[in-house]
């Protein structure tokens, strides 16, 4: 039986008591830490790296949106909260669920199938690594752009824009900037599976579809999203380094 490390974040001493009560019935589930505000879960994370977090929503200065967005990739996360206007907001994001406080035992047992459904899934959980190591293909990361959130994995990611100040993010039809710079995101994902290809841009090497020569000693590379990403003649050397035999 797999353990599942867990936190659990709230700002209401009572709610987190209650939630912790409950979870005592599940062998499966061990509560590691508990926060009451965001900067202190972030701490907490970082130290434990859990494999779950039963997060609220609406907490003092910052939101447990707030606390997905500063984390270097995303967990597994069972939202919970005293307004249900939020859960259109939650389920959007591929949260694993979402839970109306005062919490009812039956709705927490479904939450709880729906974390051990995933993690004993083929397409497993995605591995935690909230250091400073480099996020591999498994993991997911939390993307805020004004109201809209997403998790998503870096594998469907097939490309990073460089715009200003931020980063455009390419998945799906979604375009969603972050407020990172291409040169701190390079540093964190995994040169075997992404690419810098110029300065402006990143691109996802399982996402290639085609190759051309290009001017001046570049290549022109055609994602199978659509999208033409020129690789500059100094990164076209290191770019057929890496993909010849």
């Amino acid at each position: 039986m797999n353990i599942l490390r867990a936190i659990v974040i709230d700002d209401e001493r009572l709610a987190r008591l209650e939630l912790k009560s409950l979870l005592k019935k599940y062998d499966d589930i061990e509560v590691v830490e508990e926060a009451g505000n965001v900067d202190e879960a972030y701490e907490k994370i970082i130290k434990h790296q859990p494999d779950l977090l039963f997060l609220d929503i609406q907490m003092p200065e910052k939101t447990g949106f707030d606390l997905l967005e500063m984390l270097p990739s995303a967990p597994n996360v069972v939202f919970t909260t005293a307004y249900d206007d939020f859960a259109l907001k939650a389920f959007e994001i591929n949260a694993l669920d979402y839970l109306l406080k005062p919490i009812e035992p039956r709705r927490l047992e479904e939450a709880i199938k729906k974390v051990r459904k995933k993690v004993e899934s083929k397409e497993a959980a995605p591995t935690q690594n909230f250091s400073t190591e480099k996020l591999s293909e498994t993991d997911q990361v939390f993307v805020k752009d004004g109201d809209k959130c997403w998790f998503v994995k870096l594998l469907d990611i097939s490309l990073f824009e460089s715009d200003g100040n931020y980063v455009k993010v390419y998945f799906e039809n979604n375009r969603p900037l972050i407020h990172r710079s291409l040169n701190a995101l390079d540093e964190r994902l995994d040169d075997k599976l992404f690419f810098r290809a110029s300065r402006k841009y990143i691109i996802n090497l399982k996402w290639i579809d085609n190759i051309e020569p290009w001017f001046n000693g570049g290549l022109m590379v055609s994602l199978k999203d659509g999208q033409k990403i020129e690789i500059s003649r100094r990164q076209a050397a290191k770019f057929k380094e890496r993909l010849s035999l």
